[in-house]
């Protein structure tokens, strides 16, 4: 069983490289690297989407989620879902706007300090997000190689990673996404149902979780008799997890990237259509996994202390699944993180060649210069988001911190560059400075702060400042000029 699991992991590791090696004779210029030659057909960028959104954020901290507090886990993803909505209008212009990163557009409808505060966050930000994926793929290897630690499984994929992203850029990100997605798809589809017959059904399910699991705010507080303080406290515990997920949906660069890389704006928007249908069945499919799982596993003799929760789906496809079935879905979360962490390691080295690199340091820069400049800052970043990953004690902590940042900073920026014509550089800069600040500093510091404040998640104070910011310092601060908003609006 133990050489099937690790047979689908080599063919899927093989496909992935030959998808790259075969991109990576198209790459010669800026654009080709940066943005797939804006080539991009609508069926590729649903998949890719879809890819770049989930990973690890869902599959490891959605699933931990889902294993502490049942079904109501699908708070986090429900963000993402509102989120799309707003996107189907936003992303036709982003498309029109067609730059390469966040930053140009920040510089574009505000100015360079802008461009410069944007990019920081992203870094931040962006990460994070690697540093989970990396712990993630880590995790999946030792659950295949027993005798692989999770740390230096954690090691071996952030190496991978790192080469692969660095081979073609987003035209391997895109087409690889097309077979990943497929596959997490189809064979999460197979899987569900064998394990939930596997618990007895719905009766069985009931049976052995809490009842909590089935209400609309699991154990956060809402249970039936509590008061309605609880059920305030509890309110607020499902924003926090809501919130943030709908923010950085909305202002997600890797998304505005993938909607630059767009053969035309029409391609944009489809994309997102299917894009919504996808990741609604796919986030509620893989909650659903969680929580059937997390019923077997409190029943199996398998249960150790090695365990962590956000494992619950990986392990269940190593240990509930019939060996096929449950080699597959192995081999397709393995091949969802190694998306994810390439998405979210790849976007912040653009951004650091266009908006630093080409920017600032070297503006004539030839185009050979500029790809070999692009590997070697994937490889920092790299080191960067390995270094996060092996301190890192909690995948779904890990996520929200970096959801907070982009939701607190970006995203408000973006929005009103798109929509409020009155926003001007001082309130942008304003924001991003205070989104950033106040989020990080709540994470250093909430280990010393009062428990009642330092378990909470920064996005409540951190998105309250940044929004004042913006709209006092714009309102005090002159309009920007009619020229400078002109490519934003018709």
């Amino acid at each position: 069983m133990l050489n099937l699991y690790a047979v689908v992991l080599t063919v899927i590791v093989v496909a992935l490289l030959t998808v790259s090696l075969w991109q990576v004779r198209k790459v010669h210029t800026k654009a080709d690297y940066l943005v797939a030659g804006r080539s991009l057909p609508a069926y590729v960028l649903v998949f890719t989407l879809l890819s770049s959104w989930i990973g690890a954020g869902s599959l490891f901290a959605g699933a931990e989620n889902a294993f502490r507090n049942g079904f109501a886990a699908l708070w986090q993803p429900a963000g993402g879902w509102l989120g799309l909505l707003i996107i189907f209008f936003v992303a036709p212009r982003a498309r029109k706007f067609a730059q390469f990163t966040i930053p140009d557009l920040l510089e574009a409808r505000y100015n360079t300090a802008a461009r410069i505060l944007g990019t920081i966050a992203i870094l931040f930000a962006y990460t994070a997000i690697t540093s989970y994926q990396f712990r993630a793929g880590g995790d999946i290897l030792h659950l295949i190689f027993p005798d692989v630690a999770k740390a230096q499984g954690t090691i071996i994929i952030a190496i991978f990673v790192v080469v692969f992203t660095a081979l073609a850029g987003m035209a391997s990100v895109a087409y690889m996404d097309v077979f990943i997605g497929v596959l997490i798809t189809v064979t999460g589809f197979i899987a569900l149902p064998a394990i939930f017959h596997q618990v007895g059904g719905w009766a069985g399910l009931h049976q052995v979780l809490p009842a909590t699991h089935f209400t609309l705010f699991g154990e956060w507080g809402l249970a039936p008799g509590q008061c309605g303080r609880n059920r305030h406290e509890a309110l607020i515990k499902a924003m926090e997890y809501f919130l943030p997920t709908f923010l950085l949906m909305i202002g997600n660069q890797s998304m505005y990237q993938k909607f630059f890389s767009a053969k035309t704006e029409r391609d944009a928007s489809v994309a997102v259509v299917g894009w919504v249908f996808g990741t609604v069945v796919l986030e509620t499919l893989i909650v659903s996994l969680a929580v059937v799982g997390s019923a077997l596993y409190f029943h199996s003799p398998l249960a150790t202390a090695d365990f962590a929760p956000r494992e619950i789906i990986p392990f269940t496809a190593r240990h509930f699944l019939p060996a096929g079935v449950g080699a597959l879905l192995m081999g397709a979360v393995f091949a969802k993180v190694i998306s994810t962490a390439n998405n979210y390691l790849f976007s912040p080295a653009t951004n650091l060649i266009n908006d630093v690199y080409t920017r600032f340091l070297r503006p004539n820069a030839s185009q050979k210069n500029v790809l070999l400049v692009s590997r070697f800052l994937v490889v920092g970043l790299g080191a960067w988001a390995l270094l996060q990953a092996i301190q890192l004690t909690s995948v779904l902590a890990k996520a929200m911190y970096a959801y907070t940042i982009y939701s607190a900073a970006i995203t408000p920026t973006v929005m009103a560059a798109f929509f409020w014509p009155r926003a001007t550089k001082q309130g942008a800069v304003a924001c991003l400075l205070s989104g950033t600040a106040i989020t990080v500093a709540w994470d250093a510091l909430k280990l010393h702060l009062p428990r009642l404040i330092g378990e909470r998640d920064a996005i409540f104070p951190a998105l309250i400042v940044s929004l004042v910011a913006l709209v006092a310092v714009s309102l005090l601060t002159p309009p920007p000029p009619k020229e400078q908003i002109a490519q934003f609006y018709e």
